[in-house]
């Protein structure tokens, strides 16, 4: 069975239109396979970056490398650095395209990351400011984006070493160089957060951080880390969503709420593409969080936008509870690794 077999209607050609060149060129990329130095591929990869949303978020970039203020990035949500970089990679945007992302990503690595690896929301770039959304989030980005930056490494081992908790000391050790702290504290994705308890939010983000990294650079560490969090989220029926709540009684509804941008808030359908990137799409365990995916799309083979950022990012990514082409793509992402 191909994987459009599972598929209401022709969504690959509605994406493919030429009226949303962001789309298209994704669609190109991941869904019809086209290599990078495909003559196509490379036309649809310049005018995303010239005309679609990409050329309006780096419109807003300041020349040295920022969004909104200098610093870290992580503040004010959603139009600061830290932010404009998770979008841009989402959007497809590439280092090759385009030299002002080598500046913001160079800029975010001078300010926001520390010499432990840990990727600050501080102001003051403390590694207290540490936590596994932004870690996770931000190491995919920039892979995404195309940094290849050596500081990468660290930052790796630091998210590995605090997911087993090898060498970290708890967060009453003030004295230790390598601590948990108040929102990272402790292995397995605890989070302050969370009210101390493993949080599924953040694990996501590592593991897509993790499945960007080619498997030739994962060292047994990250090998031991990326295992631990697989365990973790097969530990229930991953369409469940019924991990760890913190204070709350149920899982949080924006589980089941598809939408784009995604920021820390996480869906379903972004476990299985972070269970996609390592290879285990075709996992029996995701049968049931398959079947969920498929069984949302429309008549036209279309997927809504269910959770949106409207009025809090620069534009607007599509119309909530409509056919949503930025939604679909993802979905057909992860049904095209699953067969």
């Amino acid at each position: 069975m191909g994987w459009q077999d599972q598929l209401r209607g022709d969504s690959l050609n509605w994406l493919l239109e030429r009226d949303t060149p962001g789309v298209r060129y994704l669609a190109l990329r991941d869904l019809m396979g086209l290599g990078n130095d495909d003559v196509e591929l490379r036309a649809a990869r310049r005018k995303a970056h010239k005309e679609g949303p990409i050329a309006k978020v780096l419109a807003r970039m300041q020349e040295e490398g920022y969004w909104a203020k200098p610093g870290t990035g992580y503040g004010p949500k959603y139009k600061s650095t830290v932010w404009a970089l998770i979008l841009l990679a989402q959007l497809g945007a590439h280092i090759r395209e385009d030299k002002r992302i080598k500046t913001a990503c160079n800029y975010l690595l001078d300010h926001a990351l520390t010499e432990g690896g840990q990727f600050s929301a501080m102001t003051n770039a403390s590694p207290s400011g540490t936590i596994d959304c932004l870690q996770g989030n931000l190491l995919w980005s920039l892979m995404e984006l195309g940094c290849d930056d050596p500081r990468l490494t660290s930052a790796y081992e630091w998210m590995a070493r605090s997911t087993t908790g090898e060498g970290v000391s708890p967060m009453k050790d003030k004295h230790a160089s390598v601590r948990y702290y108040a929102y990272k504290c402790g292995p397995n994705f605890a989070c302050g957060a969370n009210n101390k308890l493993p949080c599924a939010w953040g694990g996501c983000k590592v593991l897509l951080a993790f499945g960007k990294l080619p498997v030739k650079q994962r060292t047994p560490l990250i090998k031991r880390a990326i295992q631990q969090g697989v365990d973790f989220f097969f530990t229930v029926d991953p369409v469940t969503a019924n991990y760890p709540n913190g204070m709350a009684a149920n899982p949080s509804g924006n589980w089941w709420k598809f939408g784009f941008p995604v920021f820390y808030v996480t869906d379903i359908l972004q476990i299985a593409e972070a269970l996609a990137g390592l290879g285990l799409a075709k996992d029996k365990r995701l049968a049931n969080t398959m079947r969920f995916i498929r069984e949302k799309q429309n008549e036209q083979g279309r997927w809504l936008m269910e959770y949106n950022y409207t009025g809090k990012t620069w534009q607007s990514y599509g119309k909530p509870k409509t056919p949503n082409k930025w939604v679909t793509l993802r979905a057909l992402r992860v049904l095209r690794a699953s067969v």
